[in-house]
């Protein structure tokens, strides 16, 4: 990340994150006998392969806004997020950028923006660095061959996503829950009318908490 940005490819893939999801559960489950776990987004690809490759035990797991086998141009996004091409290790957003895309409460985006430039991808108090592999995992998925298989996760799932969610599509996100290996009483499937991408950050971000939390109740 210190190299010009053409210098390099995606540095870290899913199946390498996924070694630091695995490492944090094994953190938290040493301290907490009930653990569930939540992937938002790329989190979705990450937690997915570590969820595929090392079947960690789990009370339950949800899949937020996956962006699986999306049914859509990856060149439209690239170009949303103002990135040339995937032959690139890293690219910059700036702050009102990111606010434009995202939007939600003003006090909640200054909350999380701060957060983000203090961590180690700030460059300064309006501009962040990101790392490209989730971008090259995102390019995976959207050619029909994404990191992880819904079909080899079979804890209890959630899968959500908001209405307006343009990045994971309704087709592709119900196909990710169509393909668990989960019983129709372990799994549900929920939509957040008006939402987008960013559920978090939405007005509808308490019915998501709600409806996360109310999942985790009964899957205990």
């Amino acid at each position: 990340m210190d190299e010009p940005p053409e210098a390099n490819g995606p540095p870290v893939r899913a199946d390498q994150a996924a070694d630091d999801v695995g490492d944090a559960l094994g953190f938290v489950r040493e301290r907490y006998e009930t653990v569930h776990l939540v992937g938002v987004s790329w989190g979705c690809h990450t937690c997915g392969r570590l969820l595929e490759r090392d079947a960690p035990a789990l009370a339950s797991y949800t899949a937020v806004a996956p962006a699986y086998k999306p049914r859509y141009d990856l060149e439209e996004g690239l170009a949303a997020l103002g990135v040339d091409g995937l032959d690139v290790a890293w690219y910059t957003q700036d702050k009102a950028t990111v606010r434009e895309r995202q939007g939600g409460h003003e006090a909640l985006f200054e909350a999380v923006w701060q957060a983000q430039v203090e961590s180690n991808q700030g460059v300064d108090s309006e501009t962040y660095v990101a790392q490209t592999g989730a971008l090259a995992d995102w390019a995976d998925s959207c050619r029909g061959e994404p990191v992880w298989n819904p079909a080899a996760i079979d804890v209890p799932t959630l899968v959500v996503r908001g209405s307006a969610d343009e990045i994971a599509d309704r087709p592709g996100t119900l196909d990710h829950y169509d393909e668990l290996a989960v019983p129709g009483d372990r799994a549900d499937y929920v939509e957040i009318e008006g939402a987008d991408h960013y559920l978090m950050h939405s007005d509808r971000r308490r019915d998501f908490f709600r409806t996360v939390h109310d999942f985790q109740t009964r899957m205990r």
